[in-house]
């Protein structure tokens, strides 16, 4: 990685803003923290500054409160959580700008931490303001970006606020920048992709661009359903993009050899997760039913693909995952990653939840926690967040 790191300057004594991404899922009725991966994600580099004397300042946003205060979506739950994880007290304000965060601000101690409120309750966040990212920077000496998962998106405090202040990576960034730059640029061949997920119109330039330089490509999930039907299947009341269809022709031609479809899936006679289901050829789907995962005989042969690889992406789950009854595919999936001997990276989003359900992330080499930033990566897109970073 040729950016910065907190590793490469004097934190000691210096106010440092820290953009983390904490927009974790919270219980609507109670308000607790239902899955802090991505709290405990930010954890060394909170802690690396704390233990190198720095004056800690966090700020994120939390949910879409679209420029307006939301009482429900406050980050004090998540100030508490993290002083627990910490093993210290971390103060939060009420705002992330204004008189009271700057008193704050200036109370703080070397070592000390303090959780900024939901950035997102100012629409300046969002629409990059300069002024409202001015206010941020002229709370601190030096800023670290460590939210890969908001680094796609140009707003104040993930773009705007590195105009006015030396700009750096935290380390949750720079192993995210590692592992995705590796399957971008170098990566150790054989290289797969596992592209899955309900749609391809979300992944239609991830698509053309690892085409160009995966050895092979495993397609699952709904997408796949678009690529039978542009090939002539009948699908019966599956989703579909029919207007993705010609363009799913044109990568057909363009992958022949690469490109690897379902050849049998498991169908239901309804979108439930009691429906009737029973396991089909692609050549079979009963009309009226729909296809909600891939079957055994498809897992078979992508293991084969699989077998050989040095590098994996996984982006996206191979069906209807959040129903345990079409879960299987998916699953199967993550434990085959989980015994490869190669560098697998997962994409973020619903495929890095797969892996955490059924307990498989410490097998992983690498599970993103940004998947609209990953894919946009993988895309080979340059994100605004990273850019915005000072050159080694």
């Amino acid at each position: 990685m040729n950016k910065k790191t907190v590793r490469d300057i004097d934190v000691k004594g210096k106010r440092v803003l820290v953009r983390v991404d904490f927009n974790v899922p919270l219980d609507k009725k109670t308000g607790v923290i239902t899955d802090d991966t991505r709290i405990r994600a930010a954890l060394p580099t909170i802690q690396y500054l704390v233990d190198h004397g720095a004056r800690v300042i966090l700020c994120s946003h939390l949910g879409r409160p679209k420029g307006q205060v939301k009482e429900g979506l406050r980050l004090t739950p998540v100030a508490v959580h993290l002083g627990k994880l910490l093993g210290q007290p971390v103060l939060k304000t009420d705002d992330c700008v204004g008189p009271e965060v700057e008193a704050a601000v200036a109370a703080l101690g070397n070592g000390d931490v303090l959780l900024l409120e939901n950035l997102r309750f100012h629409a300046e966040e969002e629409a990059n303001a300069p002024a409202f990212a001015r206010q941020l920077a002229g709370l601190a000496d030096v800023y670290v970006n460590d939210a890969f998962g908001t680094a796609h998106r140009a707003h104040a405090s993930t773009e705007g606020v590195a105009r006015y202040l030396p700009a750096v990576a935290g380390f949750l960034m720079e192993k995210e920048i590692d592992y995705l730059g590796r399957a971008v640029e170098n990566p150790e061949h054989p290289y797969i992709a596992i592209i899955g997920g309900a749609k391809i119109s979300g992944k239609i330039e991830v698509l053309e661009n690892l085409l160009g330089k995966v050895d092979a490509l495993l397609i699952g999930g709904g997408m796949a359903n678009t690529f039978l039907k542009a090939q002539g299947f009948y699908v019966g009341d599956s989703l579909v993009e029919d207007d993705k269809l010609d363009l799913a022709r044109e990568i057909l031609s363009r992958g022949q050899n690469k490109l690897h479809l379902p050849q049998d899936v498991v169908v239901a006679d309804a979108f439930d997760a009691n429906a009737k289901r029973q396991v089909v050829d692609v050549l079979a789907v009963p009309e009226g039913w729909r296809i909600m995962d891939i079957g055994p005989k498809t897992l078979a042969a992508f293991e084969q693909v699989l077998r050989p690889a040095r590098t994996v992406v996984w982006n996206g789950p191979m069906g209807v995952f959040e129903f345990p009854t079409f879960a299987a595919g998916t699953q199967r999936m993550a434990e085959l990653l989980a015994h490869l001997d190669a560098v697998t990276i997962i994409g973020g989003g619903d495929s890095a939840a797969a892996v955490a359900q059924i307990g498989l992330e410490a097998e992983m080499s690498h599970i993103s926690t940004g998947g609209g930033a990953s894919l946009e990566f993988l895309e080979g897109k340059v994100l605004p967040g990273v850019a915005a970073l000072l050159d080694k």
